[in-house]
């Protein structure tokens, strides 16, 4: 699902994605629309704009986080302000692109984000991790053994999490633990439903916050390839490696009609 109030750049951003073999299930052009619309339409993914004419992305976002919807947002923006990206990610965004971002680029982070990874532009990780690293200088008093939550993860539930939070793709999770791909997925999505937490930027800093990170994370970094998008111009990025994964191990592909604009 597509949403942004600049026609030309939202039919733009929906014809790529419909192009790339992406089922886009709706567009919006305001942030009550999204709202209204994403029920019914049930995408995975929403490509959402950070300035709305009624309100802000990060509002619809912490909206959709507040109704308890499972989708994945992937922030779509102009604006690389520290405090905007922060604001997105601490309303669950569960990933955040400069519009400037390739069109291969962005198709990629769209990928990413239906898979779970935490897809930002390389220097917005920066900040991200900044403020991660200040929640670990700081964390909750109690600590891990204190939190009733983490007592209920199982022990595997708990390794998959140490992981997740030092920045592991799912693939290398399961390359690591010699689990399938699909394996380590359902790990991570029981273990945020034990935590009552959306994506796996909230699972990262919870991880921080109960002292169960090892190390600073690594989030994943969106890949620049071929032409920019509609108006947008080429970025200098960087993506973290992944070991290979034996195709048994291959997420599912995307079924239909779990994009959402």
């Amino acid at each position: 699902m597509v949403v942004d109030d600049h026609p030309m750049w939202r039919d733009a951003v929906a014809r790529d994605l419909t192009e790339a073999g992406y089922e886009v299930v709706a567009t919006a052009c305001d942030g009550a629309q999204a709202l209204r619309v994403v029920g019914a339409a049930r995408p995975d993914v929403v490509v959402l704009d950070l300035q709305l004419p009624d309100m802000s992305g990060v509002e619809v976002t912490r909206a959709l986080r507040a109704a308890g919807s499972p989708v994945r947002v992937l922030v779509l923006s102009a604006s690389g302000e520290q405090q905007d990206v922060l604001d997105a990610v601490k309303a669950g965004a569960a990933g955040y692109l400069l519009k400037s971002a390739a069109r291969p680029e962005f198709l990629d982070a769209v990928r990413r984000t239906a898979e779970g990874d935490a897809v930002f532009t390389p220097g917005l990780a920066a900040l991200v991790l900044g403020e991660f690293r200040r929640l670990a200088a700081t964390p909750p008093a109690g600590g891990a053994a204190g939190s009733p939550d983490v007592r209920r993860l199982s022990e595997r539930e708990t390794e998959v999490l140490r992981m997740v939070a030092t920045g592991m793709s799912y693939k290398q999770i399961a390359s690591r633990l010699v689990l399938s791909h699909r394996t380590v997925q359902n790990h991570v999505q029981n273990t945020l439903g034990k935590l009552h937490l959306h994506n796996r930027v909230e699972l990262v800093r919870y991880a921080i916050e109960h002292g169960l990170a090892d190390e600073p994370p690594q989030l994943a970094w969106a890949e620049p390839r071929g032409a920019p998008l509609p108006h947008g111009v080429d970025v200098d990025e960087v993506t973290l490696p992944e070991p290979p994964v034996a195709d048994g191990d291959a997420p599912p592909p995307l079924r239909a009609g779990q994009l959402a604009g």
